[in-house]
């Protein structure tokens, strides 16, 4: 029993036998379920969380006294993370659509005997005859009538696969952004984290220096026998990865923004006054005053039916600005 860190997938993956699972209490199967999924290719379990929210996955193969391997694989950039996540989309689309030619098919072929006595009058309202032929007759119609009504279940089943499969294709087309404030909070989420994750290096290597030079850490959520170096290393390099797939997401998203056209506007280009249009609002609002990325607005909620005239206040990025129109 191990388990181990698939960098390429950011999914912690917990692999044992059959019999060792049939062997567990109820409550750790519960826990195991919780926070894994069993995984066939694998002929193991795979995190429901990716990396870095793999505490709980990790505490429950801890638990189960699994041996830990480490990691495995390369870390995917964000972009090819996000390429992957539309091809995987895209052969879901395949296989639903699929799933979904077969389901109609079954279900033509149990209404065809129905659908092949279509107008014969006779077949539909002669009475049941309590003799051999016309019992045979009797059960043979029931059987038609019994396989015409699974033709509609097999049609929902299509239905139901024609609408994952238009899902999947949204979440393929999904996966390249088209609204350029989307893009610039995925910015400012990457450079928050990167931001965070520097100071936790700062605090681990403070923990680190008074490792080396009392030989325990003080703290109030730890005893002094826990908090090891080989600990610590294993913080700093999550925070050294989760630092690198932020930079990552932050480029990609930077190279989205800028197919989009970038951002075209700043408190240099804008002064007050200024209408301009929002991806946001369907109406111009008027521009007030600017920050660093951000700038504040005011607008009146002229399209509702309870609104006053009253002017209200907003705030948004550059980067959401789609056009000035007026001073």
């Amino acid at each position: 029993m191990y388990y181990q860190t698939n960098k390429e997938t950011g999914k912690l993956e917990l692999i044992f036998s059959k019999e060792e699972y049939q062997a567990l209490p109820d409550s750790m199967k519960a826990k195991i379920k919780s926070n894994f999924l069993f995984s066939r290719s694998l002929g193991g379990w795979v995190s429901r969380c990716k990396f870095p929210n793999l505490y709980s996955a990790e505490h429950v193969a801890k638990e189960l006294g699994a041996e830990d391997r480490g990691k495995i694989g390369e870390t995917l950039s964000f972009a090819e993370q996000q390429e992957r996540k539309a091809e995987r989309a895209e052969a879901r689309a395949e296989r639903m659509e699929y799933r979904s030619e077969l389901a109609e098919k079954r279900g033509d072929a149990l209404q065809k005997p129905i659908h092949d006595m279509h107008g014969d009058i006779a077949f539909f309202t002669q009475p049941n005859i309590n003799t051999s032929a016309g019992r045979a007759f009797t059960n043979r119609r029931n059987k038609m009538f019994a396989a015409y009504d699974r033709g509609f279940e097999e049609f929902k089943k299509s239905a139901y696969y024609a609408e994952r499969a238009e899902k999947a294709r949204e979440t393929a087309a999904g996966t390249k952004p088209k609204d350029k404030g989307f893009c610039m909070r995925r910015i400012e989420e990457a450079q928050k984290t990167v931001r965070a994750q520097k100071k936790n290096l700062e605090h681990y290597e403070g923990l680190l220096e008074q490792l080396d030079q009392k030989g325990y850490v003080d703290g109030f959520y730890w005893s002094r026998e826990d908090m090891t170096a080989e600990k610590i290393q294993k913080w700093i390099e999550n925070a050294e990865e989760i630092i690198e797939q932020a930079i990552s997401k932050e480029i990609y998203y930077r190279e989205c923004l800028e197919d989009l056209g970038g951002v075209q506007f700043d408190k240099s280009n804008l002064k007050a006054g200024d209408l301009i249009k929002i991806s946001r609002w369907k109406e111009l609002v008027r521009f007030l005053r600017g920050g660093t990325k951000n700038f504040t607005y005011e607008f009146t909620l002229s399209h509702m039916k309870y609104a006053d005239g009253t002017m209200m206040r907003g705030q948004a990025a550059y980067a959401e600005i789609e056009c000035r129109v007026a001073s």
